[in-house]
């Protein structure tokens, strides 16, 4: 009774073993095929058909059998569009500048060279997250204008870098932003002097004047009294600059008011220390302070009543 039952399973199993092994798709065996010619052809037939993932499965086999052959110039460059076609723009930016390095000389050459530096456009995030792809995008590009200079693709390159460095722009103001949201005010202020040195010409200009007559007030107003008229006296300077150079901004209260608030820093700050010079007990507990040490900015939570220094 075993033994019959058995056979009978292990008949089922070879028919099952037979009919899966009919099943096998048409793909399948030509991927599993040593008919590299007819494993190109039906490549470039499912590139042309939008078929990117069968197409790629195919390329990806043949482009080691096809190295050094007269036919691996239009795989590597069918290859390489169809990790593009993919929206795999690692894989396809490597692919298009390892046939721009090694076909120089071919008339896709220069288009091979756009297209990688393209993917690193294409790969460049927001500008909140890192931008090392932004960077290497711009280089990219720039290095395609100076190699091709007279290729129609220079214009369009070129926007793709201004593209590209409005985003910089951008997340060099937010991050300035940060530090003031944050009460890093010192931090604030010369973040906000590099992205105005950075980007002369950015459209976040009057804002960022602004805001960094805002951040030295700011970081006046918790410093130690010692240094409140000095830095105050930063803030007036910073005001002064923006109101003559925009008389009729819409800021123009605001860095007004600014440059009140900081006079009237000044005046307490003064009486403080001049009363500090006749008052033994208050010159004493303003050098005492003084030596605290507050290397760190404040948090948010307690920077509106500690002093740094």
């Amino acid at each position: 009774m075993f033994k019959k039952q058995l056979l009978i399973f292990s008949g089922v199993m070879f028919m099952l073993i037979i009919t899966l092994g009919s099943c096998k798709s048409k793909y399948d065996k030509l991927k599993a095929s040593n008919d590299n010619a007819k494993k190109y052809q039906e490549a470039v037939k499912y590139y042309n058909k939008k078929d990117y993932t069968k197409a790629l499965g195919l390329f990806e086999d043949l482009v080691p059998r096809y190295r050094g052959r007269d036919e691996a110039q239009d795989l590597f460059y069918y290859y390489a569009y169809t990790n593009y076609r993919l929206k795999d723009y690692t894989s396809a930016r490597f692919h298009f500048k390892t046939f721009a390095d090694t076909y120089p000389s071919s008339p896709r050459a220069e288009e091979c060279r756009f297209i990688a530096a393209y993917c690193f456009y294409l790969d460049s995030p927001i500008y909140s997250l890192d931008q090392e792809n932004t960077t290497k995008a711009i280089e990219s590009l720039q290095l395609f204008i100076n190699l091709y200079p007279k290729s129609d693709r220079v214009t369009e390159a070129s926007k793709l870098i201004q593209n590209l460095r409005d985003k910089l722009e951008q997340k060099s103001y937010a991050d300035s932003k940060l530090y003031l949201t944050i009460g890093d005010y010192q931090s604030a202020v010369i973040a906000f002097g590099n992205t105005l040195r950075d980007y002369p010409d950015t459209k976040y200009a009057e804002e960022i004047e602004l805001l960094t007559i805002q951040a030295q007030y700011e970081f006046a107003k918790i410093s130690y009294e010692r240094k409140q008229p000095e830095r105050f006296g930063q803030a007036i300077s910073f005001a002064d600059e923006f109101i003559e150079k925009y008389p009729q901004s819409k800021f123009l209260k605001e860095a007004n008011d600014y440059k009140k608030s900081s006079q009237q820093g000044i005046e307490r700050a003064n009486k403080v220390l001049a009363e500090a010079s006749a008052n033994m007990k208050l010159a004493q507990k303003l050098a005492k302070k003084d030596t605290t040490n507050t290397a760190q900015p404040p948090s948010i939570k307690d920077r509106n009543n500690q002093k740094i220094p």
